[in-house]
Parts: C-alpha cells; sequence; structure tokens
C-alpha cells in the first residue's frame, strides 16, 4: 500500500484541481465550486450532486486522452432540458476547472457541442493572466479545430489544427517543441492539468458484487469493489498498520464485535474476506453482510489505499510523491445509517487532513458531515 506522504514538501507541489465550473451542464447554469481537500455536496434528489461528479469525471477521461464519445456517452442529455438550439440547430454545453500546482495557478475551459453532433467547439488553456493555449471550430465541415499556443520567437504563436473529438491540452506536450522558455511554459501549464486530472479514481461499491469470492490477482481495487477479497488478501501482507487501521474502521461501521478482517481460500481457488470475531467466535463471511456494511468497507478501503492498489491510470513518469490522488465518490452516504455515516465522514476528514487523499462526493442528507473539522459541504439546495 503507498505511504503517506508528510506535509509540506512534495504535497505542496502536487497538482491539485480546485475549482470546477459548469455552465448549461444539465441543472447548472455559469455554477462554480470551490473544491478543499473533503467536498461533499447535499442537496435534493434532482438539484444537481451526481452531474457535478459526472462533469468531473468526464473531464478526468479527457484528461486521459478518451474521445469526447468515451467521457459523454449520452451527450444531448448533458444539455439542460428544455434549452434552445441556435440558428444552425446546435446545442451544448460547457466545463472547465482550476489546477493549482508548481506551474501557478492554471485555467482550463471546454466549449463543447452536444447537437446536431459531438464536438469540441472551443478550448483555452490560461495561466498567470496569459492565454497559453486557444482553439476555435472554423469550419464546420472538418473534423478539426484551429489551435494556437504561445511559442515566443518572431510569430508569438503557433498554430495547428487539433482533432475535434480530443482535449487540446491533453495534446499540447505532443506538438509543442520546449525548445523555448514559452514553449516550456505552455508544456508545463497542460502537464499540470493532465496530471491533476488522471489523478482521480471514481468509485461506487457494488454490494451484489462483493458478496462473492473472487480469483486471486493484481489485488487493485475496482470500481465497484467488487474484488475487495482480493485487495484485503494484498492489503494484509504488505502493510500491516494499514490494514490494522481499516480492521478499527471495520469495528465503527460493522454490526458487532469486529477484531480483524481476513481472506480465506477456498476450495476452488478463489478468496473470500472474512470480519474476524474474536473469543472464539466463527468468523462471518462478507457476503452475509447487510448492504449498508458492505458499501462501508469499500469505502473505508478507498480511503486508506492510495494509487498503487486503486485501479487508476497512474502516470509512471511522475513520481508517486508529487501524484495526487482524488476519490470521486457518488452517494457517499447511500444504504449507510447515521452511525455508518458519521464514522466514514470522519474517516475521510482524517485521511484528507493528512493529505493522503482529496475527496469530492455527495451526501443525500448532510447532517452527519456537519461539525466535522476539515469537511465543507456545498448545499445545492431543494
Amino acid at each position: 500500500m503507498d505511504a503517506n506522504p508528510s506535509a509540506g514538501g512534495p504535497q505542496a507541489a502536487r497538482p491539485t484541481v480546485t475549482e470546477l465550473r459548469l455552465d448549461a451542464f444539465r441543472a447548472h447554469r455559469q455554477a462554480s465550486y470551490r473544491l478543499g481537500p473533503l467536498t461533499l455536496f447535499a442537496g435534493a434528489s434532482g438539484s444537481g450532486k451526481s452531474s457535478v461528479l459526472q462533469a468531473y469525471e468526464a473531464l478526468t477521461r479527457l484528461g486521459a486522452g478518451e474521445e469526447l464519445a468515451g467521457a459523454f456517452p449520452d451527450p444531448a442529455g448533458c444539455v439542460p432540458e428544455g434549452a434552445g438550439a441556435d440558428p444552425q440547430g446546435r446545442r451544448g454545453f460547457r466545463l472547465g476547472c482550476t489546477v493549482e500546482g508548481p506551474a501557478g495557478t492554471v485555467r482550463l475551459d471546454l466549449a463543447v457541442q452536444a447537437e446536431p453532433e459531438l464536438r469540441v467547439v472551443g478550448e483555452r488553456l490560461t495561466g498567470d493572466g496569459r492565454t497559453l493555449l486557444s482553439t476555435a471550430l472554423r469550419d464546420p465541415g472538418r473534423t478539426t479545430v484551429q489551435a494556437a499556443w504561445h511559442t515566443a520567437g518572431s510569430a508569438g504563436v503557433t498554430r495547428a489544427p487539433l482533432p475535434d473529438d480530443r482535449l487540446g491540452t491533453a495534446l499540447l506536450p505532443l506538438r509543442v517543441a520546449g525548445r523555448t522558455q514559452e514553449q516550456l511554459h505552455v508544456i508545463a501549464a497542460a502537464e499540470q492539468v493532465v496530471l491533476a486530472l488522471r489523478s482521480a479514481f471514481a468509485c461506487d461499491p457494488q454490494p451484489h458484487r462483493m458478496r462473492r469470492p473472487v480469483a486471486p490477482g493484481a489485488g487493485r481495487l475496482r470500481r465497484g469493489c467488487d474484488n475487495l477479497a482480493e485487495v484485503l488478501h494484498r492489503t494484509r501482507s504488505e502493510c500491516a498498520k494499514r490494514h490494522a487501521r481499516l480492521a478499527a474502521a471495520a469495528r465503527g461501521g460493522c454490526v458487532g464485535e469486529v477484531v480483524d478482517l481476513v481472506v480465506e481460500e477456498l476450495a476452488d481457488g478463489t478468496v473470500q474476506a472474512l470480519l474476524g470475531r474474536g473469543g472464539g467466535r466463527t468468523a462471518t463471511p462478507v457476503g452475509r453482510l447487510g448492504e449498508g456494511e458492505l458499501r462501508y468497507l469499500g469505502l473505508a478501503l478507498v480511503l486508506l489505499t492510495g494509487p498503487g492498489v486503486l485501479a487508476m491510470d497512474q502516470v509512471a513518469e511522475v513520481p508517486p510523491a508529487y501524484q495526487s490522488l482524488t476519490v470521486l465518490a457518488d452517494g457517499f452516504d447511500r444504504c449507510l445509517d447515521a452511525a455508518q455515516r458519521r464514522e466514514l465522514v470522519a474517516l475521510a476528514a482524517e485521511m484528507c487532513a493528512r493529505g493522503h487523499i482529496r475527496l469530492v462526493g455527495t451526501l443525500a442528507d448532510a447532517t452527519s458531515a456537519r461539525g466535522i473539522g476539515g469537511v465543507t459541504v456545498v448545499d445545492l439546495g431543494p
């Protein structure tokens, strides 16, 4: 399991998404949300909680080089209901984020056309008040946008076409030569944004899948936490201290006495996780736990691990100490009772305060989060 870097030093240099902007995206219009180490969005059903995380995850996919269609599988559904089209029949939305890091404060803003066809129609990357990259759709008949970025020299900018189905910022490090200070600044700003976006892990534990024994494997936790037993087998052997902390967390969220989390190999070669009960009592297979207990265990495991254990796209060329980890957890309190909610929010606050992770999540009920230090609750209203 990943070691917890000390505060300061590399932690201060980690690229971090500190603001998310949504305009004409589902229920959000000209919305801007500051993101702290632990930010939880609360509000009634339909208030836009989940769409904030959907927007964040879409940007992470684009930062990893995915095409627009992968980031927005239902583009028309991203446009607010009732939003009219322009005279050319076009409808779309805008997303943006601010990333703090070694290159300073860098802003990324993206305009996406959802109809009549999905494409990028404009992108802007800015840093230190200067535009470092701008793109625009000049010819709707082409599958490219016209891009311009700062290069210094006699021309000042370089112009070239870029695909209209990709994030131009993610392509810049491959397009800019890096021969001048201006070029190096553009590359540094683009890489900072891409690194921050790629360092995210979206999780949504699926209790019905977590009950089954699983085959041993690489021990990297999947989004649905269905391979919980496989990962517990790894954490128990690689990081006894962190595993003990997970067992302690389980005591706060599972019914009955819990003294340990153990893994048993079955006759068919699969493994299953069990709660050790102590006092000579028989261990309880996690498959017998309630949905709330299983979601609690999965989320606690995510909070106590790191990029090396989570099934996420790591940036191999960047040292781990300089990579952030942001967990995206829609329905952070789903299926949990009041005690479980408070225990889990307190654990998240503890880990985020240490600089181990950042977390952006949603809550149906923010009562459990209020009054816990380090928690930012964004109330989206009814």
